[in-house]
């Protein structure tokens, strides 16, 4: 298993890689950017959505023409577009969420900021995201963006992953902990 996905990140790394120099040719990463979160609020919402790029049922044509009418309906076009119908033509929709937390690692370490991962049980408020990254800032020394997923099998607490580093606080972990070390008190 480690295998496969460490062979899903290189494909996503190098599409990404691909997208952010064709994006910073045209000037257009934070376009490009916007479009890929886009895509993935719709990948997100949709199991159907999320179904057709992981199945490899589906044959490459099937995935292009429907592929191809999301992009249309959610109003996604130009580069993130192209990108994508590529994508389905080489049979690599499976990876394209790799390809977009690539993505965003990679214009996030082109604007000089580090990016974390953040999985939480509730939606932060403005408030709490701003104190999260002044946090994140004073460990990583520069600027840190966040990607905030919501988790509500967490059941409070967070998970943030920066790099190689994972801090999980959350109370799912606390109470998995608890039932171990009760385990082997009993």
């Amino acid at each position: 298993m480690a295998q496969s996905t460490s062979l899903i990140a290189g494909v996503a790394d190098r599409y990404a890689g691909s997208l952010f120099d064709l994006a910073r040719e045209t000037n257009s990463i934070p376009a490009v950017e916007a479009d890929l979160t886009r895509f993935e609020a719709l990948l997100h919402e949709s199991e159907d959505l999320t179904r057709l790029i992981k199945s490899p049922v589906f044959s490459a044509e099937d995935q292009e023409k429907a592929l191809a009418a999301v992009l249309k309906q959610a109003g996604i076009t130009g580069l993130v577009a192209n990108f994508l119908q590529v994508v389905a033509q080489n049979r690599r929709l499976f990876a394209v969420p790799g390809m977009i937390q690539a993505f965003r690692r990679i214009a996030a370490d082109h604007r000089g900021e580090a990016t974390a991962e953040v999985t939480t049980a509730h939606a932060l408020t403005e408030t709490q995201e701003s104190e999260l990254k002044a946090a994140l800032k004073s460990i990583a020394n520069k600027d840190v963006s966040i990607n905030v997923t919501v988790d509500p099998t967490l059941l409070g607490g967070l998970v943030v992953k920066m790099g190689s580093r994972q801090i999980d606080t959350s109370l799912k972990t606390k109470l998995a902990s608890l039932k171990l070390a009760l385990k082997e008190v009993g």
